[in-house]
């Protein structure tokens, strides 16, 4: 088959002058983000057979199925951050989990509600595509550690869609699917999880969405038979309550299935399927424990579908290493944009891929919570090396989130018991060894630690190498302790302010610049009394031409700062 990088460059085609400016002329191609939370590769078209995912299987057929793709955290909102920017959460303050609302382990040690505040270049993808002509729709977790540019998206809402965008517009459009979330678990569906149950999708936004309250006692119910037949992994131990956890786990899998193949069925009835990329990945690896918020690959592994408009590669696999900050880079890449130097992720398809694709992923693990264990990860195609900076302190960590899992449960009562096997007993070690190297092949569940086997001494030197080298590039912030941390995003424990926008109008030319003092911050602007919920701030990005008559109003904002007040600027005031 041909490279993915070839079929991305050969879709975009129409693009002109790419080695100058990779300048894109119309058509661009629509993208279409669906994003499962907590999901491993546990799928049919990924190996697992278990349950039956119809939509997924056809997107898989269709598309191409990316085998190694890593998030940078076990967690969410790091891994989003690096989605949102394209840059590694470590570098611009976002490594912790999380940064706002804090939990109440979190607020008994002092720490704040913060956002984190990356370096003034920081843009998110979604504001770059917005300044160059596309529609950027979010339906509906953000969950960035700072709160979103007022340029970053058209709308971000339950109710954001495609379909709300101007006739012939081009669109960045993202649906999450929250149904198999860890809470998921053991938790009934909250309302924004049912919202695709509704015959209209997006419901009218004035209704109020349909959802029910289980009653107490009441079990959600099931979407697989319940003697469904899986494997448990060897780090869990093998007992009824483990057991109804993972049968949920694959109920929830199959739900979102479903909920998947609503978008699907919208986009081609709208006859968009052959003008978009459809990406479907899922935001960390797997819900349960010694999964999420680990290094292992349990926790940062992901599934990913890639559908191109000409189906292209489809019913392929595609096998190159691609972290999650690739994919703000690659976003751009398909839509013919020149990635900015400040994104520290290379695209993996369309024009601007990198070649040869990259060779090492890296990933993080900070505070989750009230605890802090911190760790780095470096892997190649087959190897894993973690650094453990905590090596005197064990890699459990009691959170009260998630000991509200059977699972876990069940694990604490094996351990205090003295019940649990060897590889159950390894995660809650009192200590552990400052290094660990895992060959994910032979070892796929990381279980065997090579760091002290003379057989493998150049595996261990080549990763802690490449570990050490991308946190010295990327300027890793894991080291300050939080509170100077969030000292040097707030001075004095207060957010700083962006600027207002300052107007100047040139009359000769009838043309209005705006700008603002704050050093990073985006401009936005529109015609006063234009704000609707399906309208953002317009991106600004060279002097504009007032409408005869037209009052402006323009707002600033940098990531991490609170927006500016409207600046308002009327015709009247020009003269």
């Amino acid at each position: 088959m041909p490279s993915t990088i070839a079929i991305g460059k050969r879709l975009a085609g129409a693009c002109l002058a790419l080695a100058a400016s990779l300048g894109c002329a119309e058509p661009r191609p629509n993208i279409l983000w669906l994003v499962a939370e907590d999901l491993s590769p546990y799928l049919g078209p990924f190996g697992d057979a278990t349950v039956e995912t119809p939509n997924l299987a056809r997107l898989a057929t269709e598309g191409v199925r990316f085998t190694n793709v890593f998030s940078v955290s076990g967690v969410c909102a790091p891994s989003r951050a690096a989605l949102a920017t394209g840059t590694y959460p470590t570098s611009i303050g976002a490594h912790h989990m999380r940064t706002a609302p804090q939990q109440p382990e979190a607020r008994q040690r002092g720490l704040i509600d913060y956002e984190a505040v990356p370096p003034p270049e920081v843009r998110m993808v979604s504001e770059i595509l917005r300044q160059h002509g596309y529609y950027a729709a979010n339906n509906a977790k953000e969950d960035y550690q700072f709160q979103p540019s007022a340029m970053a998206w058209d709308e971000s809402s339950l109710f954001a869609h495609w379909r709300n965008r101007p006739a012939g517009q081009p669109f960045f459009a993202v649906f999450n699917f929250g149904v198999t979330h860890e809470g998921q678990i053991w938790g009934p569906a909250p309302k924004w999880n049912l919202r695709y149950e509704r015959e209209v999708f997006p419901p009218d936004r004035h209704e109020e969405l349909v959802w029910r309250r289980f009653a107490e006692g009441e079990e959600k119910p099931l979407a697989v038979p319940a003697d469904l037949d899986f494997e448990v992994p060897p780090y869990l131990p093998d007992t009824p309550a483990v057991r109804r956890d993972i049968l949920q786990m694959y109920s929830n899998i199959v739900e979102m299935d479903r909920q998947v193949g609503v978008v699907l069925d919208q986009l081609e009835a709208d006859g968009l399927a052959e003008e978009t990329i459809v990406v479907w990945f899922s935001d960390h690896g797997g819900p349960l424990p010694r999964q999420k918020r680990l290094l292992y690959d349990s926790g940062l592994h992901v599934p990913m579908i890639v559908r191109y408009p000409d189906r292209e590669g489809a019913g392929t696999r595609d096998e190159q290493l691609v972290s999650f900050v690739d994919f703000a880079p690659t976003l751009l890449s398909w839509a013919g944009i020149a990635p900015p130097a400040a994104m520290q992720g290379r695209a993996f398809a369309g024009p601007a891929a990198s070649d040869p694709p990259r060779r090492y992923v890296f990933a993080a693990a900070d505070r989750f919570d009230g605890y802090t264990d911190r760790i780095r990860a470096a892997r190649d195609s087959r190897f894993k090396y973690l650094r453990n900076f905590r090596p005197d302190q064990g890699y459990y960590l009691p959170l009260a989130y998630r000991e509200q899992m059977a699972t876990m449960q069940e694990l604490l009562r094996l351990r205090a018991g003295e019940n649990l096997s060897a590889a159950q007993a390894q995660w809650f070690r009192a200590a552990k060894p400052a290094e660990e190297l895992f060959d994910t092949q032979a070892d796929p569940h990381e279980l065997n630690n090579l760091a002290g086997d003379p057989r493998f001494r150049e595996e261990l030197a080549e990763l802690r190498q490449a570990a050490e080298q991308w946190m010295a590039a990327v300027g890793d912030l894991g080291s300050l302790p939080e509170r100077d941390l969030i000292e040097r995003f707030w001075p004095g424990r207060e957010q700083p302010k962006t600027v207002a926008p300052a107007a100047e109008f040139d009359a000769a030319a009838g043309v209005l610049s705006l700008a603002s003092a704050t050093p990073g911050a985006s401009i936005g602007y529109r015609r006063a009394g234009e704000a609707s919920p399906t309208i953002g701030w317009q991106v600004y990005a060279a002097p504009i031409k007032p409408m005869p008559g037209a009052t402006i109003e323009a707002i600033a904002h940098r990531l991490g700062f609170a927006p500016s007040p409207v600046t308002v600027w009327s015709p009247t005031a020009a003269r």
